[in-house]
């Protein structure tokens, strides 16, 4: 399945990491020198992308949990930052379990910290990575009832996957243990509205010591749904400021693509 070993994980202060960058870039203070040093480089849309993800995550898992949908596995939980994913989702079903999975010993120790239930409903962690997909599988099973629909949440996750390690891969060995019903929430980065300046950026994090980074275009991020067999949710794979169920955003700017698919049947 993926293409190298996995490294287990180590809290390393002295190399970036995209969970504690992205913390920086949405105003937290969980982060280290050398994160702040290399979201201080980054573009300024960069930092708007960050939002644009977050909101869109609320809205996406808001949704589904208008859907009926009670269960949530979130792969790239990052730093905790409130309101999280089981926070949204528990107003609209309070009895909502949700599992956490991120490869950052940092994010598991805040979230053992911050992210706590509702009395009716669960959470619960697993310290992995998503290029261990059936790792995390086994985890989510002892927690989860996977005959029942569950939205599987990859935001800002897989373009840090590159293809030596097989993304679609990954996402197909995912989604296709889930019960039909399910969905995929899935956001990513792309180059394609500002390609002038698509070197400048890999370069910033490549040079900066961040993880292995590859934005994808439309095209290549359509395929983690299509070629997991999911229907999409209308209005498809968009631009982040694109998908909203209720009212238009009011926002410029992006650098994201977003969509949400269902498992059929």
């Amino acid at each position: 399945m993926t293409g190298r070993p996995v490294p287990r994980p180590t809290v390393d202060s002295s190399r970036p990491h995209p969970a504690r960058v992205y913390d920086w870039l949405l105003g937290g203070k969980d982060n280290y020198p050398v994160d702040r040093e290399l979201a201080g480089r980054l573009p300024e849309r960069a930092r708007r992308g960050c939002v644009l993800n977050r909101e869109f995550m609320h809205r996406a898992v808001a949704w589904t949990a208008r859907q009926g949908v009670g269960q949530y596995l979130d792969i790239g939980t990052g730093i905790p930052t409130p309101p999280n994913l089981h926070q949204v989702v528990q107003e609209v079903i309070p009895s909502a379990r949700v599992v956490y999975a991120d490869n950052d010993p940092l994010v598991m120790r805040h979230a053992h910290a911050l992210m706590i239930s509702t009395p009716e409903g669960a959470t619960d962690y697993v310290e992995t990575d998503v290029r261990e997909p059936e790792r995390i599988l086994e985890h989510a099973r002892g927690f989860l009832d996977f005959g029942r629909p569950v939205a599987l949440s990859m935001i800002a996750l897989m373009h840090f996957i590159v293809d030596e390690d097989d993304p679609y891969g990954v996402v197909r060995t995912l989604t296709g243990a889930l019960a039909p019903g399910s969905y995929l929430i899935l956001t990513h980065g792309t180059h394609d509205f500002h390609p002038t300046t698509a070197g400048d950026f890999d370069r910033t994090y490549r040079d900066g010591g961040g993880s292995p980074l590859q934005l994808r275009s439309l095209d290549e991020v359509r395929r983690f749904f299509t070629e997991s067999g999911l229907d999409m949710v209308e209005p498809g794979v968009v631009e982040a400021t694109r998908w909203y169920k209720e009212a238009p955003i009011a926002h410029e700017g992006n650098m994201l693509y977003v969509g949400v698919g269902r498992v059929p049947g």
